[in-house]
């Protein structure tokens, strides 16, 4: 056992987890972050939408913030992947009020925060993995634009997909393929036509070559980009065994929290992509930035 008593202890070092890090090291606080390295965007080279690092490697930010936040002496770092955490009743001590099991060792901590957000689950379509982040994707404002208004393909995944069929124009000529996924109605076929997209309805046999997508039927369709909502779930059990309250929307669950990212177990905050619905950089930054402020505050003053 780690004999250190940490004021929190961070499970997650991607960018919400640095960014709270950062608020808490600069008050002071002794932090702990443990971090596994699969930041949820490894897949894509550029980065895109977050004011100062428009274009940049995600894998440069990351890394740029950690050594930031390591700079700060009251901040350790392990890498690894965090097997189990619980609370600890009748410590003995008021400081005293988690348990984290990293590698066999165990790791104590006033406070914990969750930044261990989720992974993608991505449509079973041959090719479509080796290409997430680089010419299919899920964002129109993160890789949209770069598309120079060319051809874009929309792999449908339910009815969910018209949001992406509806917005995608914006950024270039849309089709919207069914794939078996759903039938869209004759209002959502009108609100198509208005936008002027394209409903390819032949099944999807595989993707080639940037971004072409081989039809059963023996055509390919040739596109600059291609879009796909995935669905998702969390990276870790630890919020499971905690039995956190969840928030459950249409692509997936993500932890509870309230305006201070503290979730329905007092001590236990969660931020990030585990904790939010929307996803980006600059958005996983802001809630670490908040979520560190909400850990300082029940540190000074308990919680609720």
């Amino acid at each position: 056992m780690d004999n250190d008593i940490y004021d929190v202890i961070i499970i997650g070092g991607s960018y919400a987890g640095l960014s709270a890090a950062m608020q808490l090291a600069r008050a002071r606080c002794k932090v702990l972050i443990i971090d596994e390295g699969l930041r949820r965007n490894r897949f894509a080279s550029h980065s895109h939408g977050f004011v100062t690092q428009d274009g940049v490697d995600p894998a440069v930010i990351a890394a740029t913030a950690r050594q930031q936040v390591l700079n700060y002496p009251t901040v350790q770092w392990i890498s690894g992947r965090a097997d189990s955490a619980r609370r600890i009743e009748n410590s003995g001590s008021a400081d005293l009020a988690f348990e984290v099991a990293v590698a066999g060792t165990l790791h104590l901590s006033s406070r914990l925060l969750l930044a261990t957000g989720v992974k993608d689950v991505l449509p079973e379509i041959k090719g479509l993995a080796e290409r997430w982040g680089k010419s299919v994707f899920h964002c129109p404002y993160c890789h949209g634009y770069e598309l120079n208004q060319g051809p874009i393909g929309v792999i449908a995944g339910s009815e969910l997909s018209m949001h992406h069929g509806l917005m995608l124009p914006d950024w270039g000529p849309t089709t919207l393929l069914i794939n078996e996924a759903f039938e869209p109605d004759i209002e959502q076929l009108a609100a198509l036509d208005a936008r002027r997209v394209i409903v390819e309805r032949s099944p999807i046999g595989e993707l080639t070559g940037h971004a072409d997508i081989k039809l059963v039927d023996g055509r390919t369709l040739s596109f600059a980009g291609i879009f796909t909502l995935a669905p998702f779930e969390l990276t870790s059990p630890i919020a499971e065994q905690l039995g956190l309250e969840m928030d459950r929307g249409p692509l997936g669950a993500i932890i509870k929290t309230d305006q201070l990212k503290e979730t329905s177990m007092p001590g236990v905050f969660a931020c990030g992509d585990v904790a939010r619905m929307m996803a980006s950089v600059a958005l996983a930054v802001g809630d670490g930035n908040l979520a560190g402020a909400g850990v300082h505050r029940s540190l000074m003053f308990g919680t609720h």
